[in-house]
């Protein structure tokens, strides 16, 4: 476990520091980490950014290995995936943020950002859930929802739970993204 939360603090010390001045509106948030360590959005600025809401007990948690593919395999031109383990639907995500942590390194090997567990929906959302819903068009109605976001910051697309990570069309939408600069 040690180990774990020693790896998951180097890998957002590693991350970028963004200048909030040129901070997209939506992603202009604070954050907290699932090691309870406060993050700022503004760092995913100019990345094509894939927000999740996810579960460790769902028939689609297998979706974290299909997620974990895509950050690896597009990281490096720009793709960030974020995680945000939700309670929201079917009570499928019961643990607390440590737990989470730990069933997600240890089952999917899961190295892409992941956020404190939070509410996606109804009137106490998180502002970026919030957001996000407004910009997408539509608000998760399940585990696993999808939100591509421009590098921009300013177009938002809305996938449905069912859409599979590794979905052909997914994938080209996600490199036509990256492609835009």
């Amino acid at each position: 476990m040690k180990r774990l939360m020693l790896f998951l603090a180097l890998a957002m010390a590693a991350l970028p520091a963004a200048q909030a001045a040129d901070c997209p509106v939506l992603l202009d948030q604070k954050v907290t980490t699932l090691m309870d360590q406060q993050a700022s959005l503004c760092q995913y600025q100019g990345k094509v950014v894939l927000v999740v809401n996810t579960a460790s007990y769902c028939g689609f948690t297998p979706q974290y290995q299909g997620l974990e593919a895509l950050y690896r395999r597009y990281q490096d031109r720009g793709l960030v995936v974020l995680g945000f383990p939700s309670n929201d639907f079917g009570e499928q995500e019961p643990g607390g943020d440590k737990d989470i942590a730990q069933f997600c390194q240890v089952n999917y090997g899961v190295s892409f950002p992941m956020f404190s567990k939070s509410t996606v929906v109804g009137p106490k959302a998180m502002p970026l859930y919030t957001r996000l819903a407004t910009a997408g068009g539509s608000a998760p109605k399940w585990n696993f929802h999808k939100y591509l976001v421009d590098r921009r910051g300013e177009k938002v697309f809305s996938y449905a739970t069912e859409v599979e990570p590794l979905d052909r069309r997914f994938v080209q939408h996600i490199e036509r993204l990256l492609a835009a600069k």
